[in-house]
C-alpha cells in the first residue's frame, strides 16, 4: 500500500507530511496490498488529482476543489473517514464519518513531543502568498517570525509547534498549531483561499473560520490571485503561480521583477504598507484554540479508525 502524495511543483508541508506520517501510524503498510492507494492528508478528493484506476483507502481526506469522485463502488473505495462534516455531507456519508484532519496525529510522533517553546509569534502564509508576496520583509516590520509553507515539512512543523502564537493563511498552519495547543489567528489575502476546506476542518473541532482580511502585498501577488492592488483589479492568471516558482528558482519569466535597487526595494515596501498595517492589526486580534476535550475526542475516534485499518489490512 502506498500513501498518496500530491507533489506540487512549489512544495507544501501539509501535503508533504504524507510521505512519513502514515509509516508511523501504520508501520509496514508499504509491504502489503500493493493494489491499494492510501488517500490521507489533504484536500485531495478530486477527480483531477486522484488516479482513476485502482482501489483506494480513504482516511481523513477532504473535498474542496474540482469534482468529487464517485465513491459508491465499494470494491474500489474503502472510505473509513473524511476530514470533516462538510466533506461527509458532500460525499453522502454519515456526518459522524467527518472526524478531523489526520495531520493532528503528528503530535503523537516521539520526535515532536516535549519541544521547548521559542516564544516566537509566527506568520505562515498560503503558498501563493509565499511565492509572490513581500511577506518576509513585512513580518520583520510587524515583529512576526516568517515561516514559508514550502519548506521541509518536519522543519515547518517544529516551528509551528514551538511558537507561542500562529497567524495562519495556510490551513495546515492552523491545523498543526491547534494540534500542538498553540493559539492561532486565521487571515486571508484573497478570494482564492478555499473557505470550504477551512470550515470543514473548523466545524470538526467546534471552532470558527472568520479570517481577518489582509491585502495582497505586491502586483505579482495580485496577478497570481486575481486580486486588487492599489485599486487596480487583476484577472487570476492560472500560470502565474508556476511562473513565479520558476522566478524563485532563477529562470526568466513574464512576471520577473526588474533588477532590485535600494530605491526600488523601498518603493515596494511603501506600496505594501496597507498589507503591513493589516497584518499587524490581525496579529493583535483574539486568537482561537479548540477545546482540549474536543481535540482529544477527535483524535481518539481517528485512532480507532486507524486501529480498524490495521486489523483489516496489516
Amino acid at each position: 500500500m502506498k500513501p498518496f502524495h500530491w507533489e506540487s511543483t512549489h512544495g507544501n508541508f501539509g501535503d508533504d507530511l504524507n510521505l512519513w506520517l502514515w509509516d508511523f501510524l501504520l508501520p509496514g503498510l508499504r509491504n502489503t496490498h500493493e493494489d491499494t492507494l492510501l488517500v490521507g492528508v489533504g484536500t485531495v478528493l478530486n477527480t483531477e488529482i486522484l488516479p482513476a484506476e485502482g482501489r483506494k483507502l480513504v482516511i481523513g481526506s477532504g473535498f474542496g476543489y474540482g469534482s468529487l469522485p464517485d465513491i459508491g463502488d465499494r470494491s474500489q473505495w474503502d472510505v473509513r473517514c473524511v476530514r470533516g462534516p462538510l466533506t461527509a455531507q458532500k460525499a453522502g456519508l454519515p456526518t459522524e464519518m467527518g472526524i478531523v484532519d489526520p495531520a493532528v496525529l503528528v503530535t503523537e510522533m516521539p520526535e515532536f513531543q516535549n519541544l521547548s517553546k521559542t516564544g516566537k509569534r509566527t506568520f505562515i502564509p498560503h503558498w501563493e502568498s509565499a511565492a509572490a508576496g513581500l511577506w518576509p520583509e513585512i513580518c520583520k516590520t510587524v515583529g512576526l517570525s516568517y515561516l514559508d509553507p514550502r519548506g521541509e515539512a518536519k522543519a515547518v512543523i517544529r516551528e509551528l509547534a514551538t511558537s507561542e502564537l500562529v497567524v495562519a493563511e495556510s490551513m495546515h498552519g492552523a491545523i498543526l498549531a491547534d494540534a500542538f495547543r498553540v493559539p492561532w489567528i486565521a487571515v486571508s489575502s484573497s478570494r482564492s483561499i478555499n473557505s470550504f476546506k477551512w470550515n470543514d476542518w473548523a466545524r470538526s473541532l467546534g471552532v470558527t473560520y472568520a479570517p481577518k482580511h489582509i491585502p495582497v502585498s505586491t502586483r505579482a501577488e495580485a496577478i497570481a490571485k486575481g486580486a486588487k492592488f492599489w485599486g487596480v483589479g487583476f484577472e487570476r492568471n492560472k500560470q502565474a503561480a508556476a511562473e513565479l516558482e520558476k522566478q524563485r528558482q532563477g529562470e526568466t519569466v513574464l512576471l520577473a521583477d526588474p533588477e532590485q535597487t535600494p530605491l526600488r526595494s523601498m518603493a515596494k515596501q511603501a506600496l505594501a504598507m496597507p498589507s503591513t498595517l493589516a497584518l499587524w492589526q490581525a496579529s493583535k486580534a483574539k486568537p482561537q484554540l479548540s477545546k482540549d476535550g474536543a481535540l482529544a475526542a477527535c483524535k481518539e475516534r481517528l485512532m480507532e479508525v486507524i486501529a480498524g485499518v490495521r486489523r483489516d489490512y496489516l
